[in-house]
């Protein structure tokens, strides 16, 4: 389902949906997209280069607003094969952090209405019923879909659709980051709240630079797919936060906050006094950095000059540094559940010459990314959907939109 193209029946579903919950009918449609991270894997918190994309799996929210200054949120969000549901009740003006919240959509929400009044912004009251195909711990960001939604319906409701997007991102990170106990960079919520195919540079902490990249995947003659491998990245923000904190072990030898900051041969030449400090873990995902961020610039450049097998070649070579460098492809607190590992071998074997894959977004467990050729797809599908089930390969496009109000 795409927000972008509700027809009747689906916003008869929806409106159903909120008369049943709330009674009456709603007032405002909104939607923000998931995500798909192309190029710079986990260079964003190190203010590195990204590319990335919203796809069309979104997720749209029904809205009336309330004077009572509760905010009451109910939703259905993609869990696997099935919806899961999801209650939110809380007074909109209570935003104390709750340790016991902690790794919750509750926390998500305090932590939104905070970050924007903190800048000034207006809150208050309202009614939400959200459906959301973003797969929940899949990769394809939900959180921050999640997270986007609530910052776009509350800029809608209170403030005119006058917050900008970068800060409804900004605000997004702050909530997963404080509240939720999640050390992300602002990759996601950047993608999902602005839309289509973008390429973003986190040097400047404030003020990201974002530009469009304009390609059509399609008329390059590749799909781009997403396997879901029904692993889910619940309980694994421990393996998540590993990553920056080692590599931010990095920079501080250095005398660096973080390692974009840091020159790359004055960190080769240190490696031996590195691993006596540090170990091995943190030098390899450190080297993986240097190579994915530079590896984004080249990526773009690519695109631009109409080089599609090389911005291919590195999407293979960003997915083999994942694997052997940054380590994100299954988690060490159960070595014999590697369904990401799984899914790239497979891809691998089958795809041949027809394609390239890679791990993407956070890692460790599931969704991979593959750019398949259109004649191709099927097979390919046909393959995953036997190790994953029925309707794991999804076959995507980008949208060119990211969090915004529809009617």
């Amino acid at each position: 389902m795409s927000a972008l193209y509700l027809n009747p029946a689906q916003k008869a579903v929806l409106d159903a949906g909120f008369a049943a919950t709330f009674g009456g009918a709603p007032e405002r449609y909104f939607s923000a997209p998931g995500r798909t991270e192309i190029g710079g894997n986990h260079t964003d918190h190190q203010r590195g280069r990204v590319l990335a994309a919203s796809i069309n799996l979104d997720a749209v929210a029904i809205v009336n607003k309330n004077d009572d200054g509760a905010i009451r949120i109910v939703s259905a969000i993609k869990a696997g094969d099935t919806y899961k549901d999801m209650t939110i009740e809380l007074n909109a003006f209570d935003m104390d952090l709750r340790e016991e919240e902690k790794e919750t959509s509750l926390a998500l929400v305090r932590g939104v209405l905070k970050g924007l009044k903190d800048r000034g912004y207006e809150i208050g009251g309202f009614n939400a019923y959200i459906t959301s195909d973003v797969f929940v711990g899949s990769g394809l960001s939900s959180s921050a879909a999640f997270e986007v939604i609530v910052g776009t319906i509350l800029d809608g409701l209170y403030n005119d659709m006058k917050v900008s997007m970068v800060e409804i991102a900004q605000i997004g990170q702050f909530a997963e980051n404080v509240y939720f106990g999640k050390p992300s960079g602002l990759l996601d919520q950047m993608a999902c709240a602005i839309g289509g195919l973008i390429t973003i540079d986190f040097a400047d902490k404030a003020n990201p630079v974002v530009n469009k990249v304009d390609v059509d995947f399609e008329e390059k003659g590749y799909s781009l797919c997403i396997v879901d491998t029904k692993g889910s990245h619940d309980d694994l923000t421990d393996e998540y936060a590993a990553v920056p904190y080692e590599v931010k072990k990095v920079a501080e030898f250095f005398g660096k906050e973080v390692l974009r900051e840091v020159d790359e041969a004055e960190f080769m030449a240190n490696i031996p006094a590195l691993r006596e400090q540090l170990g091995d873990r943190a030098i390899l995902r450190a080297i993986h950095f240097f190579g994915d961020n530079a590896r984004v610039a080249e990526q773009v450049a690519a695109l631009a000059d109409g080089e599609f097998e090389k911005f291919l070649g590195m999407i293979k070579a960003s997915g083999d540094s994942s694997y052997k460098y940054l380590q994100n492809v299954y988690t060490t607190k159960d070595v014999q559940a590697q369904n990401v590992s799984i899914a790239l071998a497979v891809s691998e074997k089958v795809l041949g010459d027809n394609g390239v894959c890679r791990v993407h977004g956070g890692g460790f467990a599931g969704t991979i990314q593959a750019f398949v050729k259109n004649e191709f797809v099927p097979t390919y599908k046909a393959a995953l959907d036997n190790v994953f089930g029925p309707g794991s390969c999804h076959v995507l496009k980008v949208r060119k939109y990211g969090g915004m109000k529809i009617m």
